[in-house]
């Protein structure tokens, strides 16, 4: 993945690269566990994932999920579209999940 992200990966990576969002510190391609996360902010304990169709009603998502949130940490996922159509909408989102930490995801 990290030779060859997705269009919307490649996006939001490069606004989440060295700290430009807000400052906040991310990393691609984390292993956890047996995952893989798309982006981590180790900080807030937040996970990044961005889905295409392939996982829309995905019980493995679920699965993952429910794995990691075990662990502490909360999966914010988006849809490749509203990366690439609302990225900053899913910036602000983004930057709102990992001020405040009692905030969970929605799907």
């Amino acid at each position: 993945m990290r030779r060859e992200p997705t269009e919307a990966e490649d996006r939001l990576w490069h606004e989440l690269r060295g700290r430009r969002l807000d400052n906040i510190k991310f990393k691609r391609q984390v292993p956890i566990g047996r995952f893989v996360a798309d982006f981590l902010c180790a900080e807030a304990k937040l996970i990044v994932e961005i889905d295409g169709s392939q996982h829309a009603e995905s019980l493995r998502d679920l699965e993952r999920d429910a794995a990691l949130k075990a662990r502490g940490f909360r999966v914010l996922r988006f849809w490749n579209g509203d990366v690439l159509k609302e990225l900053d909408a899913v910036c602000d989102t983004i930057i709102a999940y990992v001020k405040d930490k009692s905030l969970q995801p929605w799907r």
